[in-house]
């Protein structure tokens, strides 16, 4: 069953590389049991054996005040298959990166709701973009020259961006996941299409669907948890995301 979710974060200086660890499941989160695949991509040249090798400098080097990287966690269909949905992340990554360096994975925990996997995918990305400057770790980070680029770091893309600009680009990364999924989901015959729209932009009179965490759902007693499986209490069991980690 498809679901529609799609969550924005942004990661603090000293952040950046713990978090690639977490999302790519490696040492001290080797164990979780849950990752179905990852990669990265758009990495510069001193990074492109491994995500951490650019996240640590980013971690070191980023302005204290600055977001050193953003993540979009997002809601992926249940009951495609490790290919189909391969296949899905990587027609939906390009249109959301506009040639950031990316790192991804996808994780496929078990819903203690239900016992149903909740696949999903984490976006991990930097906001600066290559421009064809040759800059080592040190200076890449480091504050954008317009008035002299090789003496400066890599631009920010949300540089410079107003409210309404941010607001707008929101909005174009949603409808693109939206999208993407249905044009896969059509694919292969499925009728259990996504809408990035608003309840009250579809014309829907009924209360937005819960978004359960993980946190929320330990909480829950067994009958709670029985009432979410079985879509009472104005929750659709069949759309909820749950425990997205």
């Amino acid at each position: 069953m498809a679901t529609y979710h799609v969550e924005l974060k942004a990661g603090k200086k000293g952040s950046a590389e713990k978090h690639s660890r977490y999302i790519a499941r490696e040492q001290e989160y080797r164990n979780r049991g849950d990752l179905l695949f990852s990669g990265h991509g758009n990495m510069p040249s001193w990074a492109l054996e491994s995500p951490g090798v650019f996240w640590r400098p980013a971690d070191m080097f980023e302005r204290a005040n600055g977001a050193v990287y953003r993540e979009m966690i997002i809601a992926l269909p249940r009951g495609m298959e490790e290919d189909q949905l391969r296949n899905l992340v990587e027609d939906m990554i390009p249109g959301l990166i506009a040639g950031r360096p990316y790192q991804y994975a996808v994780h496929t925990p078990d819903s203690s709701i239900d016992g149903g996997e909740n696949p999903h995918l984490h976006l991990m990305y930097s906001d600066r973009v290559d421009d064809g400057v040759n800059r080592p770790p040190e200076q890449y980070f480091m504050r954008y020259n317009p008035a002299r680029p090789d003496k400066g770091g890599c631009k920010k893309l949300s540089g410079g961006l107003n409210r309404l600009q941010l607001r707008d680009d929101l909005i174009a990364k949603r409808r693109h996941v939206a999208d993407v999924q249905n044009a896969h989901l059509k694919l292969y015959g499925r009728t259990d299409l996504v809408d990035y729209r608003t309840l009250k932009e579809q014309g829907v009179e009924r209360p937005p669907e819960r978004h359960l965490g993980p946190a929320r759902v330990r909480q829950m007693g067994q009958d709670e948890r029985a009432a979410v499986a079985g879509g009472r209490g104005g929750i659709d069991a069949s759309r909820v995301t749950t425990e997205l980690n």
